[in-house]
């Protein structure tokens, strides 16, 4: 199953936001969704904090999959 993705190398901080809110709620019929943070503490801090605005379940991924966050509903 190939899952719809955001890949968020590239992006900067501060676009974060805007981008991750508008890809969950443009996709939000597509759930499962994943997004790709890459190895940035900082950057699936700010991705988490706009799931939890949103109100979305959500997985950060561990190990193997460090960097990933799995959008499993809006």
């Amino acid at each position: 199953m190939k899952l719809t993705t955001l890949d968020l190398h590239g992006k900067r901080h501060h676009e974060v936001d805007l981008v991750v809110e508008n890809f969950i709620f443009k996709n939000q019929e597509d759930c499962p969704l994943l997004i790709i943070c890459g190895n940035s503490q900082k950057m699936i801090s700010l991705v988490e904090i706009v799931l939890k605005r949103v109100g979305c379940i959500f997985e950060v991924g561990k190990g193997h999959n460090y960097g990933t966050v799995i959008v499993r509903k809006i």
